[in-house]
């Protein structure tokens, strides 16, 4: 017999991963007696859902005499049963089935004797659940005893249920066997025999002995104590800096942040273009901001040949020959007359946007865009624009 092929195997491991159940399934099935107590959730809402069921109104003396009996009948018993679980509810159905006889004696004979039913069914009878503030097999008071588990500030493990082992799991700010002592960042502000009452801190206090700065027994950390009580401290103030050298630090309560300075700036003491320290090159400082320079329109060029159009651009600008010039060492020469290309286009625009570009070209009334044929077109920068340089800051300025 030939061993199946590896990607058969694949395909089986896959399938049986995807059948599994979640490793976390297990521990969210719920336990007998959140099981039992469902159950009789569910039936005494049928109890509210049948009670005037079979009352229309009219003639009340003759519905209370003829119909009274279907209060306890076996009919109304019939269909709370039918609505306890839905037919896709595994559990819920094997649980009324094994306890059917049970449910039917409690509600035939045993209703008037034991009114609770989830004492008598889920606590005496199948003995899956226990009181309040009891846990385990023999439903043994919790630490604190069951009147009040854990002093009232934290949950009995296995409390009300069969399970467990009693121990208390405390409230945030208790702490110790029965939840009477209180953890760091908590004070005790009421304590007596039977209670217990733990306060939050101040924030600046790691442990105190009331609610407000000067309580503080220890600071907590990023707080220091001055004048008999824990201040913040302003670690933006402290040498070296904490931030780097392209950032700003913000202090907060405790604790502080390192923020980016703004694009424009060499060195920053706040947020945005007015908190620079200096500004990169092709900016320059106005009314306090970080902004840019228009080198082209300085009074000395920054695109000197003739003929060359000059752009500003964020922090620099470029040199560009306009259509129909061919870039040389002195200027821009042109290289076609009107007629040798091709017309594509008559557009009364006062500035239109070159679209293989993106520079405007300039022009006033109606604009002649004129295509000159592609092999005359000559591209001399390295990003395969006709004629175009790119400039830092114009001669003469400062950034």
């Amino acid at each position: 017999m030939r061993p199946p092929a590896p990607a058969a195997l694949g395909l089986l491991l896959l399938l049986l991963l995807l059948l599994l159940p979640p490793p976390d399934q297990a521990a969210k099935k719920p336990t007998p007696c959140q099981r039992c107590r469902e159950l009789v959730d569910k039936f005494k809402q049928g109890m509210v859902d049948t009670a005037k069921k079979n009352f229309g109104g009219g003639n009340t003396a003759w519905e209370e005499k003829t119909l009274s009996k279907y209060e306890f009948s076996e009919v109304r018993l019939l269909e709370i049963m039918e609505s306890l679980c839905g037919s896709s509810d595994f559990e819920c159905n094997r649980l009324v089935e094994e306890q059917e006889e049970h449910l039917e004696a409690w509600w035939l004979r045993l209703k008037k004797e034991h009114p609770d039913l989830f004492e008598w069914f889920c606590v005496k009878t199948l003995q899956v659940c226990c009181y309040p503030g009891t846990y385990g097999p023999d439903c043994l008071a919790c630490q604190g005893g069951s009147e009040r588990p854990c002093s009232g500030n934290g949950h009995c493990s296995g409390d009300g249920s069969r399970q467990g082992d009693g121990s208390c799991q405390c409230h945030i700010g208790y702490q110790g066997v029965l939840c009477t002592d209180c953890t760091d960042g908590y004070f005790s502000s009421l304590r007596n025999e039977t209670h217990s009452i733990c306060t939050a801190c101040d924030e600046s206090c790691k442990t105190c002995t009331g609610p407000t700065n000067r309580d503080c027994a220890q600071c907590e950390v990023g707080w220091v104590r001055e004048d008999g009580a824990c201040v913040d401290v302003d670690e933006c103030a402290a040498e070296p800096p904490p931030c780097g050298e392209k950032q700003y630090c913000q202090n907060a309560n405790g604790s502080f942040v390192c923020e980016e300075c703004d694009s424009t700036c060499v060195g920053c003491t706040g947020k945005g273009p007015g908190q620079c320290k200096e500004c990169i090159p092709g900016y320059t400082k106005e009314s306090g901001q970080c902004t840019d320079i228009d080198e082209c329109s300085l009074a000395e060029k920054a695109c000197v040949r003739e003929n060359e159009n000059c752009y500003n651009t964020p922090g620099s600008y470029v040199c560009v020959c306009p259509e129909g010039f061919e870039e040389t060492e002195d200027a821009c020469v042109q290289t076609q007359t009107a007629g040798d290309g091709e017309w594509s286009a008559l557009l009364p625009l006062a500035q239109r946007e070159d679209s293989r570009w993106g520079l405007p070209s300039l022009c006033s009334g109606v604009c002649l865009h004129w295509e000159p044929p592609r092999e005359e077109i000559h591209t001399r920068s390295g990003l395969g624009i006709p004629g175009r340089r790119e400039g830092k800051t114009a001669p003469g300025t400062k950034s």
